[in-house]
């Protein structure tokens, strides 16, 4: 949204955006963006007669579909021709973008490559994987490379996402994270937040913090969840702050009418103090930033995978960031430096090293100082990543 609210204000540049019904619903308006939008298609009736492995791209398809339907619409319309394409071509919108506009230069957003070894696949002893998925994890690069082979440049926000590429498609990918606003989500002394038994938490207080899009494995919250007995017991001013939805996430669904968040909270809650602990759900980003600053100590875990925002925004608050020990977090956070990192599979290290930085704030202070640095030094939006920007598409 930052990248498209500022080429907006560029003068004698007019910017499109174009998503499905379902995300865009609600979404704040952007100044001088002109939103498009196609029917979602994932309500659509599975095709039982396709094969397990190519429903995806099949859904992908319907997708890219809808989007070439949309913007055929507008190209006669509104006389949309663009000169530059953004598109993220992971859930298959960008398929067709080229052949409707082949005079565009068609820039791809690419998160992410499956590979059997290396990454989220067999990662968690918990969730073992099969040859099944392994065949299915292939089959679910296809709309990637077909994107890989259509753009005619890429973009991807850190080095390990770029490394899980082959190697014959990474010199066609550049190193570019969209950045964050580090004067927005930047300390606050002041800040305080409510939570829903009606105990206001304040920035100084000792409370620690976890943020995930969903309450899941793939971010850690099984190893979370089974460090906090220990923590809870050993500080008994401790406040929990826990923002998540209970919706599927990444990785494989809990059991039917359950939630990770209820069966990992059920086996640990006979051993918390659940009038310290406090579940927010799913949060707006205002409630978001006063998390991230009344926070004392931040838990980030993720597998092997996509990089989390959150992480970032935690260090540009701030935060002392306990990460763990996977590539994704490595990247930015160095153990002692600007941060503290912990084995992903071990809540008994987890508890030791967050019961140690709740006990003893100051002497974790520059860390805290040093985190924010990293994030203005090479991820702050206006000076770093904009400019960046810029320097792409005027090329």
């Amino acid at each position: 949204m930052g990248v498209a609210q500022a080429f907006a204000r560029e003068p004698g540049l007019k910017v499109f955006a174009i998503g499905d019904e379902k995300w865009t619903q609600g979404q704040s308006k952007i100044a001088g963006v002109t939103l498009l939008t196609y029917p979602a298609v994932e309500n659509q009736a599975v095709n039982e007669s396709l094969h397990p492995y190519v429903r995806s791209y099949d859904e992908s398809v319907r997708r890219a579909e809808q989007v070439l339907i949309a913007l055929s619409k507008a190209k006669v319309e509104m006389n949309l021709e663009p000169d530059i394409i953004i598109a993220h071509p992971g859930f298959g919108d960008a398929m067709f973008l080229k052949d409707l506009f082949p005079g565009a230069r068609v820039i791809g957003f690419f998160e992410f490559y499956y590979q059997r070894l290396g990454a989220d696949v067999g990662f968690d002893p918990e969730y073992t994987s099969t040859m099944n998925d392994v065949f299915r994890i292939r089959a679910l690069n296809a709309t990637q490379l077909m994107a890989l082979d259509s753009c005619d440049f890429g973009i991807t926000p850190t080095q390990w996402q770029r490394s899980r590429f082959p190697e014959v498609w990474q010199p066609k990918l550049q190193l570019l994270h969209e950045g964050i606003d580090t004067n927005l989500v930047a300390p606050n002394p002041g800040a305080s937040l409510q939570m829903p038994n009606g105990t206001v938490l304040h920035a100084g207080d000792e409370v620690l913090t976890y943020v995930g899009r969903c309450l899941e494995p793939y971010r850690g919250y099984h190893t979370f969840m089974r460090a906090l007995p220990g923590i809870l017991a050993a500080r008994p001013n401790c406040h929990v702050v826990i923002v998540g939805a209970d919706e599927k996430g990444y990785g494989r669904p809990p059991p039917p009418g359950t939630t990770h968040r209820e069966n990992y909270l059920a086996e640990v809650q006979s051993r918390l103090d659940m009038s310290r602990v406090h579940f927010l759900g799913r949060v707006g980003y205002e409630t978001f930033l006063q998390v991230l600053q009344i926070s004392r100590v931040h838990i980030y875990l993720t597998y092997p995978f996509v990089l989390s925002w959150s992480m970032m925004e935690a260090m540009s608050a701030g935060c002392l960031v306990i990460g763990s020990a996977t590539p994704p977090v490595e990247e930015l956070i160095k153990d002692g430096e600007n941060g503290l990192l912990v084995p992903f599979h071990s809540p008994q290290v987890l508890s030791d090293r967050t019961i140690d930085a709740l006990a003893n704030p100051q002497r974790y202070e520059l860390l805290r100082k040093a985190a924010r640095q990293t994030i203005i030094d090479h991820y702050d939006f206006e000076t770093v990543a904009l400019p960046a920007y810029k320097r792409l598409l005027h090329s």
